[in-house]
């Protein structure tokens, strides 16, 4: 799960009516008939296989982050479908800053338009991130080889590795993505290294929202963030969560101290939502509040960003952002601030 909760409910089934004329001379799924090219590779996924042959050159993406992806392998998408931010082309500064003069054609979040895909003439449409049906993939693989989530995790919940390596598949550069994820991972290791006290503390991931509700989470980008740094959820807040998904949990005002951890960090969404919280007398008896140990993350921060996106492009970037931050939230010094999120 994001840190963006409604952002990502958006994302729902879309209907293909009135498309059969454009469909018509569409390519197709990429694994019909004759043999395999010589660079052909097949690419599991929750609704079978797609073979992909050649280099694609024109991809669309549908996902919440896939851009990302093709642009860490040097192809900007000529579509993508914005998850947040009102980005220009969907990109933020750090994809921004790799894609050059580019600038995507945007697709809305709130449901497929086939028809505006079809006009941008995709050879691969890419949805690692995504959370499309069947219905879904059955239309778009008649526009073009499609690549939707993986079959072995939910719905939007595919690790960074996972996206990365079906990503790197599709477009044909398999080494490089497999290098990049490498690079990445060292990242992490090198800062574990550096920042041992983080192993063994605790750390948690709230949002509070406009209306003054308070969500806390076990899965997602931001909560793995924290686990690969070394982080472990305060076990009174890990009880909370059932199921294999581990869904978010809303949060009572009476129930506020499984807020407690020795970092807590707070996804701001909505003007009223940090006044809510640093003048809520509940929130700020905490001790977490009172002791300086959280990290507050307005909607539109790059922190949150990074950590929202969670990608291939952000994680470093979100590296750099959080670990000054959460070394200033853990020296022992209520006085010692932590830096306002930009």
């Amino acid at each position: 799960m994001s840190l963006h909760l409604d952002r990502r409910t958006l994302l729902r089934a879309a209907g293909g009516l009135g498309l059969a004329a454009l469909l018509g001379g569409c390519a197709g799924d990429g694994g019909a008939g004759g043999a395999p090219a010589p660079d052909a590779r097949t690419i599991a996924h929750k609704f079978g296989s797609t073979e992909i042959s050649g280099t694609p050159t024109r991809v669309v993406t549908i996902g919440l982050t896939d851009q990302d992806y093709a642009v860490a392998l040097g192809t900007v998408p000529v579509g993508v479908r914005e998850w947040f931010g009102n980005q220009p082309g969907g990109l933020w500064p750090w994809a921004r800053e790799r894609a050059g003069a580019a600038v995507p054609e945007v697709l809305p979040v709130d449901a497929l338009d086939f028809e505006q895909i079809v006009r941008l003439r995709p050879d691969l449409v890419l949805g690692p991130s995504a959370g499309i049906t069947r219905a879904d993939y059955d239309q778009l693989s008649r526009i073009a080889p499609t690549v939707p989530q993986p079959g072995e995790f939910a719905d939007y919940g595919a690790p960074w590795q996972k996206i990365m390596e079906m990503t790197g598949a599709a477009l044909g550069q398999q080494e490089r993505a497999a290098q990049l994820t490498r690079e990445v991972e060292a990242r992490f290791a090198d800062a574990r290294a550096r920042h041992p006290e983080f192993g063994g503390r605790t750390a948690l991931l709230a949002t509070v929202l406009e209306d003054g509700s308070y969500y806390v989470y076990a899965e997602g980008p931001a909560p793995r963030f924290l686990t690969d740094l070394g982080f472990t959820l305060p076990p009174a807040t890990a009880a909370i969560f059932t199921g294999p998904e581990r869904a978010p949990q809303a949060v009572s005002r009476e129930r506020l101290a499984l807020l407690e951890a020795d970092l807590l960090l707070v996804g701001l969404y909505g003007g009223e939502a940090q006044r809510r919280f640093t003048t809520d007398p509940v929130v700020q008896s905490l001790r977490v509040v009172r002791e300086g140990r959280t990290v507050l993350m307005p909607e539109m921060s790059t922190l949150n960003g990074t950590l929202s996106f969670g990608s291939v492009l952000s994680l470093p970037k979100a590296l750099d952002e959080t670990v000054p931050r959460f070394v200033a939230a853990l020296d022992g010094n209520p006085a010692t601030p932590v830096p306002a999120a930009g």
